[in-house]
């Protein structure tokens, strides 16, 4: 009796021993005709073992490319798309770039910093202003996940500079919302989200 640890290991085990044996059958079969005529036998079988992958980009392709794999590319048919090569199985991919954003103010975030010069360009008095207090408060809120306490001067110098110094407020009046009153907001938003839901 075989054990399935002293056989031949499998290239692409998902498939199976059994496909592995026919890909093994499919190789030696001499003339190239009925080879390739097994081959595409063989696809179609793969195919149907996965076949909620069927609207997956190169679904075919895929396969095409598992077939050489698993036949260590020795199949010698005429393939119908340009399958991977063999030695790009075994070489490392290439390096990642990570996006690495210039920002001033790290913490704020790139959207913010989007939305601060955004702001400095709107028009209509009205909503510029509610605007800018749109954009001040989510800056604190921002802020205070990295420290405990924030004064709004300090978030409107940051936005001073975020705007490229065309929206000051440093002077004003204004006073953005306590963080405290915005989190009870924010459970007071979810509970009632929750209650909404039961009563569903």
């Amino acid at each position: 009796m075989e054990y399935n640890t002293q056989l031949k290991k499998l290239a692409l085990p998902e498939y199976g021993r059994n496909i592995q044996n026919m890909v093994d059958y499919c190789i030696a079969i001499p003339d190239r005709t009925e080879r390739k005529r097994c081959a595409d036998t063989i696809i179609n079988i793969m195919g149907n073992m996965f076949p909620h992958l069927r609207d997956v980009n190169d679904f075919k392709h895929i396969l095409w490319d598992h077939l050489a794999i698993m036949s260590d590319f020795k199949l010698d048919i005429d393939y119908p798309y340009e399958i991977v090569k063999k030695e790009d199985l075994n070489s490392k991919p290439g390096k990642i770039e990570y996006s690495r954003p210039d920002m001033e103010y790290r913490h704020y975030g790139k959207t913010l910093e989007k939305m601060a010069k955004m702001a400095a360009e709107i028009d209509d008095p009205n909503e510029k202003e509610q605007f800018i207090l749109l954009v001040a408060t989510h800056m604190k809120k921002s802020y205070i996940q990295w420290n405990k306490d924030v004064d709004d001067q300090k978030i409107f110098i940051d936005l001073y500079d975020l705007s490229d110094r065309k929206i000051d407020i440093r002077n004003s009046d204004i006073k953005l919302p306590e963080m405290k009153d915005l989190g009870q907001r924010n459970n007071n938003n979810n509970n009632g989200g929750k209650k909404n839901q039961k009563k569903k």
